[in-house]
């Protein structure tokens, strides 16, 4: 493990130090991350995949996203989302069910190997997207405030949605598999759900009651500030986790009222520190996910999985998308645009590794090797059309709109910030 340890740090250093350079190009920080992981991995040089456990790798990942989904969950305010509820609502409550749809019927049609439900599984474990891994598209102010808030709110809380529908699938799959154990695995399924609400909810009433009084009594230094949402996250995922219930459910849930009970705005500038150290471990999850999956995934690669994985980032992405956009006044480009950009990442990678060291399901090899070889397309395509597609989109929009919408988007938009700020890639200033 001290190896890989010490190959990480070097790229961490190596990436810090050209960071300022790259800003705003197609070279994103996944994109180097996951390169160097694959070259040092076990199908090139091989000089890490035997020293990094998979146990290990899914630890990483699972706090990794339990921090992000808190930090994404607590930014979130409702009465300002209100205001530019509709594309958001639109992509998460017709967009996501579609997408999913899609998704498992395109598996079906391509692997026969695959089961109902575990065609959901991977259409599911498909669905979340990842605003991190496009982020010049959420952080550019020159783009319509409706479309980047839509993209980032959408990817912000899509996590949230797909962890207890990922369960429900696996467990249906497993019924599929194994019928006679089926009432037990559905209310083990309750159980977890339920262990998770009233967990997150327990952490976010206790944790936001002491941080409002300490405030109003002046005892809460500031420095300190900073360290009470990833606490507050740890205690979530971890409990939740001890007394067998979804600790990604229950962050999510912590962070969602924690967020209301000490005010977005608080929630904001107490999250930074949360958001640094999301940033780090994203990258060296990424860097992990070169070095073991990709390997594993470019193993034995037939046409049918490379199929899947263009059609999950295009047709079974931007059809759903552009049904749900019906009118809402976007136009085609709008639509075109708001569907590309549905970039897979960290979700996709940590609900990989769950499935193969919580399930049994005959078909998660093939599961594992599409997720992968579509999120490892992902990176690369998103990464590097990001700032390219969003130059021609600005070109495109009249500049009446673009400053209509800049000039309202501080009043109007909802307060979910761009994960991850190590991963922000600002764009350029014009001249």
């Amino acid at each position: 493990m001290g190896s890989a340890i010490i190959q990480v740090s070097i790229a961490l250093i190596a990436f810090a130090c050209v960071s300022g350079r790259l800003r705003g190009s197609a070279f994103t920080p996944a994109i180097l991350f996951a390169g160097v992981g694959f070259l040092l991995g076990n199908e090139v040089l091989d000089v890490i995949a035997a020293d990094i456990d998979v146990g290990h790798i899914r630890l990483l990942a699972e706090v990794t996203l339990a921090l992000v989904l808190f930090s994404d969950a607590s930014s979130l305010d409702a009465r300002k989302l209100s205001h530019e509820v509709g594309i958001p609502a639109r992509l998460l409550g017709i967009g996501l069910p579609l997408t999913i749809i899609l998704g498992a019927g395109v598996a079906l049609w391509l692997f026969p190997d695959l089961l109902f439900f575990e065609a959901i599984v991977l259409a599911v474990l498909l669905a979340p997207t990842d605003a991190a891994l496009g982020q010049t598209v959420v952080s550019d102010t020159r783009l319509p405030s409706s479309v980047r808030q839509g993209l980032n709110v959408e990817s912000g809380l899509n996590d949230g949605v797909c962890v207890p529908l990922l369960f429900a699938a696996v467990a249906f799959a497993e019924l599929e598999e194994a019928p006679t154990f089926g009432g037990e695995i559905i209310i083990d399924l309750v159980k977890e759900v339920g262990i998770a609400v009233a967990a997150g909810i327990a952490v976010a009433l206790v944790v936001g009651f002491l941080v409002t009084e300490s405030k109003q009594r002046g005892w809460l230094d500031e420095a300190w500030v900073q360290v009470v949402p990833l606490a507050a996250a740890a205690i979530a995922y971890t409990a939740t986790d001890e007394l067998g219930g979804s600790g990604f459910i229950a962050a999510f849930m912590a962070g969602l009222l924690y967020g209301r009970r000490i005010g977005p705005t608080d929630a904001h500038t107490s999250s930074r520190l949360m958001e640094e150290i999301g940033g780090v471990l994203s990258a060296v999850t990424f860097f992990v996910f070169g070095a073991i999956l990709i390997g594993n995934g470019v193993t034995d690669l037939d046409l049918a999985t490379v199929i899947y994985a263009v059609l999950s980032l295009t047709a079974v992405r931007m059809v759903p998308v552009a049904l749900s956009l019906i009118g809402s006044g976007a136009d085609r480009p709008t639509m075109a645009f708001t569907g590309w950009f549905g970039p897979r990442g960290l979700a996709t990678i940590v609900f990989m590794l769950t499935i193969i060291e919580e399930t049994n399901l005959a078909g998660t090899d093939r599961i594992v090797q599409v997720a992968t070889i579509t999120v490892l397309l992902s990176i690369v395509a998103h990464g590097a059309s990001a700032p390219w597609l969003t130059e021609r989109y600005v070109r495109r929009m009249p500049s009446s709109d673009a400053s209509s919408e800049s000039d309202s988007q501080n009043d109007h938009a909802p307060v979910i910030r761009p994960r991850r700020s190590l991963w922000v890639q600002h764009p350029q200033k014009q001249r």
